[in-house]
């Protein structure tokens, strides 16, 4: 399994969102609004104050979905080409291996609630 971490622009996330559903094998995801900020050395070399560092995020979201291997590759393709603008800001895909993931409903042989 892989965890898929993408920071994305919040005008991404409907988009984004009915092509992940449509995507065979999608398992679901968690979204949660944060900010953020690029090095300025990505960013042409611009410099600011400390002060205006310390106001200058973004708004992004951050996207995380656990999928079997299989789909894993599809789905970080698809979040790539859903959320590309072609500009600086965009956001960033990582994947992560996932050792074990278990759903909290299930109910584990010999742990029932007695």
């Amino acid at each position: 399994m892989k965890e898929i971490k993408a920071i994305i622009r919040p005008t991404k996330l409907a988009a984004l969102r009915e092509a992940l559903r449509d995507a065979p094998g999608f398992p679901g995801m968690t979204v949660t609004k944060v900010e953020g900020l690029s090095a300025p050395s990505r960013i042409g070399g611009l410099r600011h104050s400390p002060r205006e560092e310390l106001v200058d995020f973004t708004p992004k979201l951050r996207i995380e979905i656990v999928a079997p291997d299989d789909v894993a590759d599809t789905l970080v393709e698809l979040i790539v080409r859903i959320c590309n603008t072609g500009q600086i800001g965009d956001g960033l895909v990582w994947l992560t291996p996932v050792d074990r993931a278990v759903f909290v409903h299930k109910t584990v042989a010999g742990s029932e609630p007695g």
